[in-house]
């Protein structure tokens, strides 16, 4: 039972180590529940780079309908979920 759990934490740090790299915030404000724009300040140029960073980090490619609906760092990790 706890794999899963393992490898979710580790989506989750590559996804906000990510977010903290190019979004210049501090590790603490990265919850999975916090919105990219409204909580984290990202525009749509940031978030373009954070998608290339985080499709990067993970060896994943994502696709463009999924990443236009990404809102928050929980639908981010599970977008990247789905694909590995």
């Amino acid at each position: 039972m706890g794999r899963p759990k393992r490898m979710s934490d580790a989506v989750f740090e590559t996804v906000r180590s990510c977010a903290v790299e190019v979004l210049q915030v501090a590790p603490e404000e990265v919850t999975m529940e916090a919105d990219f724009t409204d909580h984290l300040g990202a525009t749509s140029l940031t978030l373009v780079e954070l998608v290339m960073a985080i499709e990067e980090a993970c060896s994943v490619d994502l696709p463009d309908d999924g990443v236009e609906s990404v809102r928050t760092v929980r639908d981010a990790c599970e977008l990247v979920r789905a694909r590995i």
